[in-house]
């Protein structure tokens, strides 16, 4: 009984609401006319019971074919920006397909991308093709596939449908938002270098503070005679070479720094900061390295390619120390920029520390507890006070602060002790 069960329902399976109408009313004309007697009636209703039954044995077995292409227009997009998804499907068998209704998967438990798109197409000719469009809005950050393209096969009369999928994926980037920077109105010195843009390393700065030991072969004129005096052998000064712009920038990603859940949490608006000062660096023509707790995580490049497709997936992490990321940051060159949420003390100093001789030194300090309800979070103003005391540049950001704000006060020419009181005042308004 079983297996006549499993075979009925994969012969009628595939019967649509209108094929299962079909049957059911072919095989009560048939009993009616039986019944009355009606021979006419009879083999209405045999016509009309057979039709469905011949098309589930028939479309099932038909060999379609088909080859699916995807292309997305961008393929990294940032959070609520839109991607255009367009799939090609190509018949390879010599058997006309009859109408199509295609429906490109997208496995988001979530529902990031929205619901899955159901389109249909008409038929397509032996060696032809039919393309279908639509857009997608992603709602947070991450790597999503999108694919495979399911296609259902009907009859002519839709009465048996069929299901076959393409298995053919492609790989959607969202990025975390981006939020445009104005441009640093800031004095030279805290761009890390002079008014020109690049600068020659021979000339001055760090490399007359790192000579090397003289070469064969090496110019005489090269010869740094202050480093020759104080190191009792011949050093020479590095070869010119055009210095780029640096930067370093440090996010604590830290789970226990952060609070809130999901798109609305401090790490969230964290990641969404480092990723728009990223790209107004690249912009800006600096070169960037990306650095977090555990450590520098990115190749050194520009955050308009790698360090962005790296943000995309990044996730708070359980380290409870800020060690490994501080070496990383003491012994970067250029400019350093800080992202942090919840910051002890200890914290504070060991990132104040990281700071080398004049190098200049930002930092975006999260009130972590204006991302949480009925909660209670350190005060950041000390902190601040400490960061500040050892020549940063501080600016407490608040839930409802403007990133571009932030950023434009952290370029003010104004002391550091008006900045940090501008925090307080911040924390104090809540």
């Amino acid at each position: 009984m079983s297996s006549l069960g499993k075979v009925l329902r994969r012969l009628f399976g595939p019967l649509t609401t209108r094929g299962r109408s079909f049957l059911a009313a072919g095989g009560a004309a048939v009993v009616c006319g039986v019944a009355i007697p009606e021979p006419g009636l009879v083999r209405v209703g045999a016509l009309v019971f057979i039709l469905p039954v011949v098309s589930a044995l028939i479309v099932p077995r038909t060999r379609y074919r088909l080859a699916c292409s995807r292309r997305l227009d961008p393929p990294r997009v940032a959070v609520g920006q839109r991607t255009t998804v367009t799939a090609r499907m190509e018949s390879v068998s010599r058997l006309r397909a009859g109408v199509l209704v295609a429906e490109d998967v997208t496995p988001d438990p979530l529902r990031v991308l929205g619901s899955s798109p159901r389109l249909v197409l008409d038929e397509i000719e032996p060696g032809g093709h039919q393309e279908l469009s639509y857009q997608i809005w992603p709602e947070a950050r991450g790597r999503f596939g999108v694919g495979p393209l399911r296609i259902q096969v009907a009859d002519t009369f839709g009465l048996v449908k069929t299901a076959k999928s393409v298995h053919a994926t492609s790989t959607l980037v969202v990025t975390p938002k981006i939020v445009a920077l104005p441009r640093a109105a800031a004095p030279s010195n805290w761009l890390g270098e002079g008014a020109g843009g690049t600068r020659t390393i021979s000339a001055v700065g760090e490399d007359d503070a790192a000579p090397r030991t003289y070469r064969d072969g090496d110019s005489l004129h090269q010869v740094h005679w202050k480093s020759t005096a104080r190191y009792g052998e011949l050093m020479v000064r590095r070869e010119e070479h055009q210095w780029r712009n640096s930067a370093s920038v440090f996010l604590d990603t830290r789970q226990c720094a952060h609070a809130g859940r999901g798109s609305t949490s401090s790490f969230e608006s964290a990641v969404s900061a480092t990723a728009s000062i990223g790209a107004h660096l690249a912009e800006e023509g600096f070169r960037a390295r990306l650095i977090t707790e555990a450590g520098e995580i990115a190749p050194r490049g520009t955050f308009s390619d790698t360090l962005l497709d790296v943000l995309a997936v990044i996730t708070p992490s359980r380290e409870a120390s800020l060690e490994s990321g501080i070496s990383a940051l003491a012994s970067a060159s250029g400019q350093l920029i800080a992202v942090a949420g919840r910051l002890s003390a200890d914290d504070a100093a060991q990132l104040a520390a990281a700071r080398r001789g004049k190098a200049p030194a930002m930092a975006l300090l999260f009130a972590v507890s204006a991302w949480t309800s009925g909660g209670t979070s350190q005060d950041p103003a000390r902190s601040a006070e400490i960061l500040s005391a050892a020549g940063w540049r501080v600016v407490v950001v608040t839930a409802g602060m403007p990133l571009a704000a932030a950023w434009q006060q952290l370029h003010q020419p104004t002391g550091r002790l008006r900045l940090v009181d501008s925090a307080d005042r911040l924390l104090g308004a809540r």
